[in-house]
């Protein structure tokens, strides 16, 4: 999975790749040089799906822990810059943000949602009436097709189109719901994985249906993806996507050495997480950070008043009106402003080079841990490959052969 997330390789890629690199399998711990592939690449999903977000999470921190004892120096002890730091119990700096890793899905179109809910109705319709041999009933199947790409295929589509569109399509979903509906009555059955699509096509259908009647995009807990109903947008205001379609994740940055605070598919408050955040850096360093540096949205009142509680710099102005005389060290303010572009390369470092820019998982389980990954393959980089892995994963294999006992 390291080896994957490294050079982005597909599940089929990545066996071929091992297959033939004897230095991949090396590194996987091979005895020697095979030509036969270790595995076969479906196995790779019960590897993610075992290898949890919160256990890629505890391997992280023996990486980082490992990299402190080496260094012979205590973790968070670096980066301060106060002049009291001397007489201060708080040490070293936390620098906090959000962002989001867009999942692989099309963009949400009303139409095209409704559309694929349709064809996945029509679906379960002839599995029932292929398995009992009944005649199956009138759908109109071309009908349906022939107005969607009238409208899929518009360049200039207006808003009267589309909710012309968008009601045709209600109407047909509709009647086959109360087509497999007449069916169950009459005590045919459907599979386990039928009734968990019937359950989000259900969802689904009722959410486009109260939009249309309300004349409103916006409903709560949007389905924007049939396949991966837990996906929700995000709106987060950047210039190249005003909304994003993934997880949203907060990551505090270290001494260089990134930790994800938090992970949702629902969009939060960022500024939720800093106490959590600060908690955990005393529970792991044994004393709070000296500073934070974090952007606006984290300087509220209630954050404000926790960090003065602590003796937390919390870089940023004051809240409201500056005050009259009032003295602001511009020096000091320009180098958190620097300072704090670090989190922000690591973001871009991990979109761009470890796969979070674009999740191609569709198990919502197995996300978290492509996500996890990516932040720890990161960290990684930062050391010696070859001192971490001997020391750190090889020295817990026995905790990590707990994991895939029975496997």
């Amino acid at each position: 999975m390291i080896i994957q997330t490294e050079y982005s390789y597909s599940d089929r890629e990545l066996v071929a790749q091992i297959q033939e690199n004897q230095y991949y399998q090396f590194f996987i711990g091979l005895p020697g040089y095979q030509q036969e592939p270790p595995y076969v690449p479906s196995l790779l999903v019960e590897f993610r799906k075992r290898l949890t977000s919160e256990i890629l999470g505890e391997i992280n921190e023996m990486i980082i822990r490992k990299k402190d004892d080496d260094n012979h120096t205590p973790s968070g002890g670096t980066g301060s810059s106060n002049e009291n730091s001397e007489t201060s119990k708080n040490k070293g700096t936390v620098i906090l943000d959000a962002t989001c890793a867009p999942q692989n899905i099309a963009f949400p179109q009303d139409t095209r949602l409704l559309n694929e809910c349709r064809e996945k109705l029509e679906g379960v319709i002839d599995y029932i009436c292929e398995k009992n041999a009944l005649s199956k009933p009138r759908m109109y199947r071309r009908k349906a097709r022939k107005d969607y790409l009238s409208i899929a295929r518009t360049k200039k589509k207006t808003a009267g189109r589309i909710r012309k569109a968008i009601k045709k399509q209600l109407q047909y979903v509709q009647r086959d719901f109360a087509y497999i509906g007449s069916y169950l009555e009459q005590g045919y059955t459907i599979t386990e994985k039928q009734k968990t699509l019937l359950t989000v096509l259900h969802t689904l259908y009722n959410q486009q249906k109260y939009m249309y009647d309300n004349k409103t995009h916006i409903v709560p807990d949007r389905i924007v993806s049939i396949s991966q109903p837990y996906i929700r947008p995000i709106v987060r205001g950047k210039a190249k996507a005003k909304v994003e379609f993934g997880a949203k994740l907060d990551i505090s940055i270290v001494d260089g050495y990134a930790r994800i605070e938090k992970q949702s598919f629902d969009a939060y408050n960022e500024s939720e997480v800093l106490k959590e955040a600060v908690e955990g850096y005393a529970e792991k360093y044994g004393h709070y950070p000296e500073k934070v540096l974090a952007d606006k949205i984290y300087r509220n009142r209630d954050n404000l008043k926790y960090c003065k509680l602590h003796g937390i710099q919390l870089s940023g102005p004051a809240l409201g009106r500056s005050k009259r005389g009032a003295v602001i060290d511009k020096k000091a303010e320009y180098k958190d402003n620097c300072d704090r572009v670090e989190v922000e390369r690591a973001f871009s470092l991990a979109k761009r080079s470890y796969g979070l820019g674009l999740i191609r998982t569709r198990l919502e389980d197995t996300t978290r841990s492509v996500i996890a990954l990516s932040i720890l393959a990161m960290n990684l980089n930062k050391v010696s490959l070859r001192q971490i892995f001997y020391s750190v994963i090889l020295g817990y294999r026995t905790k990590i052969r707990v994991v895939y006992a029975g496997f």
